[in-house]
């Protein structure tokens, strides 16, 4: 099953069920006027939602035109956005960037954010910005989004509790980072409001690719029309969404709808850090890794962060190439103050 939130004048928008191949869409508003609204009554809309979902599929419904530019972010406000670190090669060459160390027991426990989640950028529009001194950087992830998770849940427990699938760019404002780092409570300015894949996908549309709470699929990346990033999700990450699901859980319950991320994808190459899509790599997911690998290699970074006018498209194709979630493609702007 396949789930929208179209925009319209209120802030929450009004959810749709979208075809498999995503040219068509029914209003669900007999179910649920919002996303929310169906996760809290979850085990009663869902089944309702899948009738719709079968239905459209099977031409019983016949639908409207689907255009992903009138999609918001499946939630395009949240009650909860905790964003890990899944992919330690990530977190390993970020932190190597700007002369940090990991933290202890990062191998074995996952390092995590909470994010603001009061407003999500709509995946077709433009991520705006003050000033391009912030450093600005795209970073392409998966999340998941949950019913109701109970406190001190385990993992293999947690992963009952995933019931929507998205992608994710989380915006971050690489030159803010270090001083809030320093300060040692968390991020909050140095990371802009995120976007959402237009659609939301149940794991069970994803087939054999959804193996462990992981997705096993390349996570592309276009920057400013090249690829610059195709690295398999399911590979190199080292905690599944059940178990980020289980730490966010650790000490409080989580309410349905609550978002969970798996930190930007990233996969070694022959045990090291990877090469460039042109070089015969899977590229990156984020302008920050290319930079530390040019100063592993170089002694000095040469890619610079995002400018205005830049692009990025982030998307997911099936094993026969069609598209599941649709595509996040924004283009960088100056906000006017």
């Amino acid at each position: 099953m396949k789930l929208a939130t179209l925009l319209d004048d209120t802030r929450d928008g009004r959810l749709v069920v979208v075809s498999t191949d995503l040219a068509r869409y029914v209003l669900a508003t007999k179910v649920s006027v919002t996303m929310q609204g169906a996760l809290d009554d979850w085990p009663n809309a869902r089944p309702a939602l899948q009738k719709l979902s079968d239905q459209l599929n099977s031409g019983a419904v016949e639908g409207k035109a689907f255009d992903q530019a009138k999609a918001a972010s499946p939630l395009p406000r949240a009650y909860q956005w905790a964003d890990g670190s899944a992919y330690l090669n990530h977190g390993e060459l970020v932190r190597k960037a700007r002369g940090a160390e990991m933290p202890k027991g990062y191998e074995t426990d996952p390092i995590m954010y909470q994010g603001g989640s009061d407003s999500f950028i709509p995946p077709h529009h433009p991520i705006e910005l003050i000033t391009e001194d912030w450093g600005i950087d795209f970073e392409s992830e998966i999340a998941v989004i949950t019913d109701d998770v109970p406190m001190g849940v385990t993992p293999a427990q947690a992963g009952q509790h995933i019931q929507l699938v998205v992608l994710v760019n989380d915006v971050s404002l690489r030159a803010l980072i270090p001083d809030e780092m320093a300060k040692s409570l968390g991020l909050l300015q140095s990371k802009s409001s995120s976007a959402f894949s237009p659609v939301a996908v149940t794991p069970d549309e994803l087939g054999d690719a959804w193996q462990d709470d992981k997705l096993h699929l390349p996570l592309l990346s276009t920057y400013n029309g090249a690829l610059f990033g195709k690295p398999n999700a399911g590979r190199d990450m080292a905690f599944s969404f059940g178990d980020l699901i289980a730490h966010a859980a650790k000490s409080r319950v989580l309410s349905a709808g609550s978002i969970i991320g798996s930190g930007t994808v990233s996969n070694k190459l022959d045990g090291g850090p990877g090469k460039p899509v042109p070089a015969g790599g899977s590229g990156y997911s984020c302008i920050a890794e290319i930079r530390m690998i040019e100063t592993i290699l170089d002694g000095a970074p040469k890619t610079p962060f995002m400018s205005f006018g830049d692009t990025i498209r982030i998307e997911m194709n099936d094993a026969d190439g069609a598209s599941i979630f649709g595509s996040i493609n924004q283009v960088v702007k100056k906000h006017d103050v």
